[in-house]
């Protein structure tokens, strides 16, 4: 887990002193138990992965399950605000989504975390073609998040073709045979 003396609240994050090394940087947006980011830093060693997640419980089962990994990092706090914030501008090769919290009633909706602010942090922290995958198994969820990365310039949808590991919410609807949908965005120069 990142330390509270290797970053603080108000500045970028030093990702070479974090990790030790240089190297494309991956980040698990909502990491859950850390099954999809350690899966995906074993097969990738030779990429930066950092987990964000706000419940310490699930921090802590990531971290158990990556006490043997040299490539991977956790950060306990609002996947949003690490981004806004914490992430410096063009540091991101890829983000990965999975299966936020949709909010179903509408009231709660404004707690969702796929804004036009959102994306545009991302955006702002991705590199040049980097992209963010996105998936969840709640097609009104997914319509949202289509339309709003529709409104944003500077991002191309890309068809979904990475052969990723299944996190804990990706096995649960597996088995239960749900749809899994998926939105791939590539960061491209917006047209002016």
């Amino acid at each position: 887990m990142i330390s509270q003396s290797q970053y603080s609240l108000a500045n970028r994050l030093d990702l070479e002193k974090i990790f030790g090394r240089k190297a494309p940087l991956h980040v698990d947006l909502g990491c859950g138990d850390g099954s999809f980011l350690c899966a995906l830093a074993q097969r990738l060693p030779d990429k930066n992965f950092l987990g964000i997640e706000r419940l310490s419980g699930r921090v802590q089962s990531s971290a158990r399950k990556a006490a043997s990994l040299n490539n991977v990092r956790l950060l306990q706090m609002e996947s949003s605000y690490a981004v806004h914030y914490l992430l410096p501008a063009e540091s991101v090769e890829t983000f990965y989504l999975l299966f936020p919290d949709p909010w179903p009633k509408r009231r709660h909706q404004r707690r969702r975390i796929v804004t036009p602010d959102f994306l545009n942090s991302v955006r702002a922290a991705l590199e040049r073609n980097g992209v963010i995958y996105i998936a969840t198994d709640y097609l009104d969820y997914f319509r949202k998040i289509q339309e709003t990365a529709e409104s944003i310039r500077g991002f191309a949808i890309d068809e979904p073709d990475a052969d990723l590991p299944l996190s804990k919410f990706g096995l649960i609807f597996a088995q239960k045979s749900a749809t899994i949908y998926w939105l791939v965005l590539r960061k491209i120069s917006p047209v002016r």
